[in-house]
């Protein structure tokens, strides 16, 4: 069963909150760039993707022999799974659920440190349940859904007791593009790789790009010898022409992404803005509180039913009750254009929050 947001397909003509896409769509470079590699679908990709990695590697500032890309992040995360074939592993929950999927595909027995509401959804210490029996660790930095972006001690504190219990820490970067600069070199691990064989990034074009239908993931990691093992159990031609070249021609937008975050925020104070008015109108019965929104979406609890009510204004956000460690009145919604912000703001007001309750 589809778990995910994004599913316009049953919902043709909505207004689509439930996916953190960027808001200002894709580059005029990458769409152009795909046109032009429809004249070369006739032939095989680059098995490997050397050229994407070679644009990536210009991106991230890192070597080129620490990348390995997949059709879209979810791949990377599967691949990475069967390669090493965990047989227990931890997870920070709530979290993206594909870790789970994944690490189920291979029978791993899952151990879970939820994350609480009451920390913030923060740790606060590394968790007891991180011993010697664990071998491979997942956390997601900005955490998808709740937002929360984890200070880059804490992360590092993490990694430390992976090394020592030999445990592969799985460090999910996909929101990262939308952290400010400043805070990137706080709080991302890529400074790590070189020091440790026990780090893996995921990171992806997704949503940065705004290009996940032509899925566009990859991994960083300093191990040479693990990232072998991840490309041996992955087909050889796993990224289209397309998505090879939308990549590399995204990779040269630096610019892009820093209007990107410029365009996030601007929106994003927007909706914190109008969103603080339900909230200090709770005792009518009318309610929305914010928890986290460091990326392009914002995280924040309601009402049960919001989420069906919203249908009927052809507006679609994300119900996260089904991510563990959460419940009923749970939400994300993306950062859209002022336009489509407005929309879900005026359809907020006309909503009987009371009805609901």
């Amino acid at each position: 069963m589809y778990q995910h947001g994004g599913d316009i397909y049953h919902y043709p003509g909505f207004t689509d909150f439930s996916a953190n896409i960027n808001l200002l769509g894709p580059p005029d470079s990458v769409l152009e760039a795909v046109r032009k590699s429809t004249e070369e679908i006739c032939h095989y990709p680059q098995a490997g993707c050397s050229n994407l990695c070679r644009a990536i590697a210009d991106l991230e500032q890192i070597p080129q022999e620490q990348i390995i890309c997949g059709n879209g992040a979810a791949e990377v995360i599967f691949s990475l799974v069967l390669a090493e074939k965990p047989q227990r592993a931890l997870l920070f929950m709530p979290a993206f659920q594909e870790y789970e999927r994944a690490l189920k595909s291979v029978d791993c027995e899952v151990v879970y440190h939820y994350l609480e509401q009451e920390n913030g959804f923060q740790f606060r210490e590394i968790p007891a349940e991180l011993d010697h029996t664990i071998d491979m660790v997942f956390f997601c930095n900005p955490n998808n859904p709740t937002g929360v972006l984890t200070e880059g001690s804490k992360i590092r504190k993490l990694l430390k007791r992976c090394e020592e219990t030999d445990a592969l820490l799985v460090i999910d970067e996909c929101f990262m593009d939308f952290v400010s600069w400043q805070e990137q070199q706080h709080t991302s691990l890529k400074g790590s790789l070189r020091n440790s064989s026990h780090l893996f990034l995921v990171k992806a074009f997704t949503k940065s790009f705004a290009i996940p239908g032509l899925r566009l993931g990859y991994g960083l990691c300093g191990n040479a010898r693990l990232l072998k093992r991840v490309q041996e159990v992955t087909q050889p031609w796993n990224v289209s022409v397309l998505a090879q070249e939308a990549g590399i021609a995204a990779s040269a937008e630096r610019d892009f992404l820093e209007k990107t975050r410029r365009a996030v925020e601007r929106e994003k104070q927007f909706l914190l803005q109008e969103l603080a008015v339900f909230a200090a109108n709770k005792e009518e019965g009318i309610f929305v509180d914010v928890f986290g929104c460091t990326a392009n979406f914002i995280f924040f609890k309601s009402v049960p039913g919001l989420d069906r009510e919203l249908i009927n204004y052809k507006i679609l956000i994300r119900d996260c009750s089904n991510f563990p460690g959460l419940c009923q009145g749970w939400y994300r919604t993306a950062v859209r254009s002022r336009e489509e912000n407005r929309r879900l703001i005026e359809a907020l007001k006309q909503i009987n929050f009371a009805h609901l309750k």
